[in-house]
Parts: structure tokens; sequence; C-alpha cells
């Protein structure tokens, strides 16, 4: 690992500040970070590297003006303990729980996790061995190389790397935003394939909170994942629906550059009771718009289409 200045912020405006200079990375909980900067995978290396954590204010979890309000810092374990998450955003209490390893969710924060990097091989290889479209070179490794795991909705700004967070389907699903030092952005609009990141925020943008307004009166959601391991794997597909109100949501991962919403299945299930039979239909409006490519990964439809199935059916 190369030599990088490490500072404690003390505050918002001196984060801001500290990445205009386009060569200073934010660190929190460090578990997508650290393994970026070891592995040395990115064309340029940053200068100054900036604790979050160290900024008062941004590590909660309440419940105040009709919506639940999560600070950028919180652990993922504490969100996944958290008593009001458990039982009115269950989603996001599921997901956070699924997060890797108990360790991880004990460093981890929500707002790392919504902002990390893809899991790419062509883009994780040590060394930066490949320049693939994702840090300004002209080439998507994957898609002529081995993409088992790789998008089934075709590709985003040329790339087919799938979005591999598990909270950022529940966030959707929940009807979420996030606040950041300039703006606040519907949770479904926050994601964006970039070079080399998977966000909207802006070089000097920093998130602050979380917000889930308070589901509508009856409403359920739920999250399951599938890996091929039960910790520390990151998804291969994952779903978080909610049920109930006058509109159904639900949103996949690691299908696509971003997370999926699946507008076909809301509107399968869109004012039917949840049973098996509309679950099952639901599934299968999921993968209405997936692609015959890569061939490598058609059997994510399967999984996609029974993941949706199996959340919604645990919302009954």
């Amino acid at each position: 690992m190369k030599a990088f200045n490490h500072v404690n912020a003390k505050s918002l405006a001196e984060v801001q500040t500290a990445l205009a200079d386009g060569k200073t990375n934010l660190i929190a909980g460090g578990t997508d970070l650290l393994g970026t900067l070891k592995d040395n995978i990115l064309p340029t290396y940053p200068s100054t590297v900036i604790n979050l954590k160290t900024v008062p204010g941004l590590d909660y979890i309440k419940e105040e003006g009709g919506m639940l309000k999560i600070g950028a810092t919180t652990r993922l374990a504490d969100i996944a303990a958290d008593s009001k998450v458990k039982d009115k955003y269950t989603a996001l209490s599921q997901a956070a729980s699924r997060v890797a390893t108990p360790h991880v969710r004990d460093m981890g924060t929500l707002g790392g996790n919504i902002a990390q990097l893809h899991r790419c091989w062509y883009f994780r290889k040590p060394e930066n061995r490949f320049e693939c479209i994702r840090k300004g070179g002209k080439t998507c490794f994957a898609m002529t190389g081995d993409n088992r795991y790789h998008s089934i909705f075709g590709a985003d700004n040329g790339c087919i790397a799938v979005h591999p967070s598990d909270t950022a389907p529940a966030l959707i699903a929940l009807n979420a935003k996030v606040v950041t030092n300039k703006r606040t952005i519907e949770a479904e609009k926050f994601f964006e394939v970039k070079k080399p990141g998977n966000t909207v925020l802006a070089a000097d943008e920093v998130i602050k909170e979380i917000q889930i307004p308070m589901p509508p009166a009856g409403a359920k959601s739920a999250f399951i994942k599938f890996a091929f391991r039960k910790s520390i794997d990151f998804p291969i597909v994952n779903c978080a629906v909610m049920v109930g109100g006058d509109s159904p949501r639900i949103c996949l991962n690691a299908v696509a550059p971003k997370p999926y919403r699946a507008l076909k299945a809301e509107a399968a299930i869109k004012g039917k009771t949840i049973d098996e039979k509309t679950a099952e239909a639901a599934g299968a409006a999921a993968i209405a718009d997936a692609s015959s490519f890569p061939a490598a990964a058609q059997f994510k439809k399967q999984i996609a289409k029974t993941m949706v199935k199996r959340a919604l059916l645990a919302t009954v």
C-alpha cells in the first residue's frame, strides 16, 4: 500500500473542502476502501484519506417528522439490531444483517454500503492490471471474458459489472432518500455508472443522512439474498419488496449495473392479494426484460425470479 496523509475531520465543511482537490478519498468503516488501496486497483492513488467517523452527529437512528433518519456513519450492525428498524422497516434490517460477516457489519456503515465500488474481477485485479472502461479505458473486459456473475439486464455506459450492495435495494423498496451536504436524492436515482464510482455524488459531495418515510398502514417489507456462502459473500442476486400500500415496490440487485426496480413485477401484483400464484407471476414479470447475454449468467434469471417470489411470500 502506498503512503497517504490521514486526516480526522471535525466537520462536514472540512470534509467538503478537502474533497474539492480531487485527490482525497473518504473513509468511514473502511471495509471497501482499504482493500481498494491495498490492491492498488485504480489508476490514481489518493494523496489524502479523510476520516468521516470523527465528524460529530453522523451516527444515529431516530424517528422524527414521520420518517426514520439514519446517519451516514451508522454501523450496519446497529441498524440490523435496532428494534424500530426491525418492526417497521423490516427489509432494511434484514438486508443489513446479511451484509458480509459480523466483524464487517461492526465496521461497515450504511453510507459506505450504498457508495461502494463494484466487484468485477477485471476492475478489481490488483495493480490496475486491466484498464477497463470504468477506469478511463475503452474496453469492458467482461464482455468477452468471464462474465458468469455479470448483468442480465444489459450494459450501462458500456459496463456490465453489477452493483453489489445489500442495503441499496431495501432502501429503494422502502422509498428512501439520501441527504447529502448539497441536496436530497431519491434512493432510486442515487446510483449511476461512472468512472469509477457508482453514485451521482459530485467530487465534493458527502452523504449525511438516509431518510425513510413511515410505511403506509398495513404495509410489510422483506429482503432476501442468494449467495454461494451464508457469510462473507456478496450477492449473486438479492431482492427487497414492500407491499400493502397503494403501490408495491420491488427492487433487485446484483443483476444490473445499478439496482433494478422491477416495475413490471410491481404492476403484476398491484391491487392483488399476495399468494403463491401472484408471487410467481411477479417473479416472471421481473425478468421479462432480461437479456440473453451473457450466456454464462443466464442462471441468474431463475434465481432473480425465485428471489422476487420468495421475498413477496415472506410478507404474508
